[in-house]
């Protein structure tokens, strides 16, 4: 089978075959699938509403899948977005809490959004000096730093930083909220769905370019396929390293921003509800290439709040079981390709 034609059935047969699965599981559980499908898909993407919530979702998700699609392309497999989530959003709190109220709004959300950006990148990039410096795999260390940054954010909310009888920081400056398109446009009706969700594809587009249209890109992937030749080449393996974890960490930091300044307004323990987690899940789905995030980021949007939607019905974990099952069957597909190819 050709490359770019198994890059394509791969992912569709794992999802028909999941959605499958969980035909049968509704079906045990007593439920008419019909009725449940067609209840989620009027909850979702048949209310302007539930469209909103899904465009919010997925814009994280493409944001975070790009930051493990990245160092996937050097051959490194960053397990770290939610430890990246996590301190990008703390960074953020804090910034937009401490900036003068009389801030113009461009310049608040715009230092709010490095300092999510920053702080996510430099957590990664200890991950990635482990690697380079040290040895050490980064399954391992960007885990351990998942960890880390929890009892970091944990410690200095609880103990420092939290507003009096609450859970959360103080909120950021009105300027430093990143508008809904709602109140701008009036559509998605008082959703959480906001201007970032215009960023997110930019983001994907900018991360192809590098990726499949630059030197640097092409040196990137030269190190992860080939690590020596790239060396014996010229090519500087460690930096590449460095480069594809900051970025990567970059890019879990604007997700991060996505969700505090265009939605919390503060900073709250469980604030990411593990989709750093997910992220690993779309960027696999999708091959690691920048652009197919988008659409994964999208079928994994649509069941995070789907799952919401028929809740009524049906258990909400239904739906992070076909979750599991597409990225197992990603995983079986792929590793059954090239048995065949063999």
């Amino acid at each position: 089978m050709h490359r770019k034609t198994a890059q394509f059935l791969i992912p569709l047969l794992s999802i028909m075959s999941a959605l499958a699965v969980s035909t049968l599981i509704i079906l045990i559980a007593g439920r008419d699938p019909i009725m449940i499908f067609e209840k989620m898909f009027q909850g979702t993407l048949g209310s302007a509403y539930g469209t909103g919530q899904v465009l919010f979702r997925t814009t994280t998700l493409i944001l975070v899948g790009l930051s493990v699609a990245l160092p996937f392309q050097v051959k490194l497999f960053n397990i770290g977005a939610e430890g990246q989530l996590q301190m990008g959003a703390f960074a953020a709190a804090m910034t937009g809490a401490m900036l003068p109220p009389t801030l113009p709004s461009l310049s608040a959300i715009s230092l709010c959004v490095f300092a999510a950006m920053g702080a996510g990148a430099c957590w990664a990039i200890l991950a990635g000096v482990l690697k380079v410096r040290f040895g050490v795999n980064e399954v391992i260390s960007t885990i351990m730093l998942n960890f880390i940054a929890q009892g970091i954010t944990g410690y200095l909310l609880t103990y420092h930083f939290a507003v009096p009888s609450t859970v959360h920081t103080s909120p950021v400056i009105d300027a430093a909220i990143i508008p809904s398109l709602y109140s701008v446009t009036g559509f998605f009706a008082k959703s959480p769905a906001n201007f970032s969700t215009l960023l997110s594809p930019c983001v994907a587009l900018l991360f192809w370019v590098i990726l499949f249209k630059s030197r640097f890109g092409f040196e990137m992937r030269a190190t992860g396929l080939q690590p020596e030749a790239a060396r014996y080449g010229g090519i500087n393996a460690g930096m590449h390293t460095l480069t594809a974890m900051g970025i990567g960490g970059a890019a879990a930091g604007l997700g991060a921003a996505n969700i505090l300044l265009g939605y919390k307004h503060y900073y709250e323990a469980g604030m990411t509800g593990g989709i750093g987690f997910t992220g690993i899940a779309v960027a696999l789905l999708a091959g690691a290439h920048p652009l197919w995030i988008m659409l994964s980021a999208l079928f994994f949007g649509l069941l995070e709040y789907g799952g919401l939607t028929v809740n009524a019905y049906i258990p909400k974990d239904i739906f992070m079981i076909i979750e599991a099952i597409t990225i197992l069957l990603v995983i079986s597909f792929s590793a059954l390709g090239k048995r065949i190819q063999q």
